[in-house]
């Protein structure tokens, strides 16, 4: 840009709203006033009204925490834009049902099971080959946002390559921040949770079962086959070859049958909370397809949302409302479900307001 282009865009302009002025500071606000000509005026003043919403929006912001600022612009993308191709995601259902474990599991943990309606899922730790000494070490069990992250980007490129070997980015902070989490290095930095998650689930071995009710399918499944993958120590530090990761053909084949979209705008605003995660995935399935309430008991809301058991019910349930009013905030208050004393009612809904549509209405 020359010297006289930053001088213009520079040049102060003000308009007013209701009488009061407000000073257009914002670039692209800016530059379109430059560019329009006669219509500078009316453009002065619509962009005034801009420039003073987002000036509420960021005084606002500025009071919230990390957390909720993220929740709030994901409401804000969610409301005022329309749900593009590139916004939805996908992950196989019985992962999206039987979620992994919210925590770190005990070292001497090696499996984990859950069960969902007709759903279940058991996940066993296995072992790795070390990159520097080239010998065999123990990987836990995968667990929290990050591991459900990975699979949700892993399941959405092949999906979208209609390919079981899913290419990566050069760099391991690409991938990171593909998802839409800021990378940060130190010992409790993203960076190396995601190598770790990335490790874990690399070892570990999977049985998914499906049942109908007259017939059962298990499959046994390595998810990935293959990690063709040098992690360097510095986020910012190119990978030395090419770098893949490849489904097997089990998992694959059964990704492409049973794969449940999602809205990754609202999911990368939960990346704090695996519990809220599953929530959110839980709903995206269930409400899909729902032609009539359905009613669920705290009972099994809590079967299904509290690994664990011992924890007292009204504990429980004072957490999951505020887990529910923290996703009912992504979609500005509209997701259609009611919370009373004896559990969770979900309603049926117009298929083209889902947060999350069902296959006949995503983008072509």
């Amino acid at each position: 840009m020359t010297g006289q282009g930053i001088l213009d865009l520079l040049e102060a302009y003000h308009g007013e709203v209701d009488g009061e002025p407000v000073q257009i500071t914002d670039t692209d606000l800016i530059e379109q006033i430059r560019a329009s000509g006669h219509m500078k005026a009316t453009i002065i003043r619509v962009s005034a009204k801009i420039q003073l919403e987002r000036n509420k929006t960021r005084d606002r912001r500025e009071m919230m925490t990390p957390i909720q600022r993220r929740r709030d612009m994901a409401r804000e993308a969610i409301v005022e834009n329309l749900l593009e191709k590139t916004d939805i995601h996908h992950i196989h259902s019985v992962l999206a049902l039987c979620g992994l474990p919210y925590k770190r599991t005990p070292d001497e943990q090696m499996h984990y099971i859950r069960e969902y309606g007709k759903s279940s899922l058991v996940v066993q730790a296995g072992f790795l080959k070390h990159p520097d000494s080239g010998k065999i070490f123990a990987q836990g069990l995968p667990y929290g946002p990050k591991a459900r992250l990975l699979l949700l980007h892993i399941c959405t490129r092949a999906m979208r390559q209609q390919s079981p070997v899913v290419d990566l980015e050069n760099s391991l902070s690409a991938f990171i921040e593909s998802m839409g989490v800021h990378k940060c290095g130190g010992k409790r930095g993203s960076f190396k949770q995601f190598k770790e998650q990335i490790n874990r689930l690399a070892a570990c071995r999977m049985q998914i079962g499906l049942w109908n009710g007259s017939r059962s399918v298990t499959i046994n499944t390595q998810p990935i086959s293959r990690l063709d993958l040098w992690l360097p120590q510095n986020p910012d530090q190119k990978m030395l070859w090419n770098s893949s990761v490849t489904l097997s053909h089990d998992f694959y084949e059964s990704l492409q049958q049973h794969a449940l979209p999602v809205d990754i705008r609202a999911l990368s605003a939960l990346s704090h909370s695996a519990k809220q995660m599953d929530i959110l995935l839980w709903l995206s399935y269930r409400l899909k397809e729902l032609k009539k309430p359905y009613f669920l008991t705290w009972d099994l809301m809590k079967e299904q949302f509290c690994h664990s058991p011992e924890r007292r019910m009204i504990l429980f349930q004072n957490q999951f409302r505020e887990d529910i009013r923290d996703i009912e905030e992504i979609f500005d208050k509209r997701l259609p479900l009611e919370l009373s004393d004896k559990g969770l009612t979900l309603k049926p809904c117009d298929p083209e307001g889902l947060f999350v549509p069902p296959e006949k209405h995503l983008p072509k």
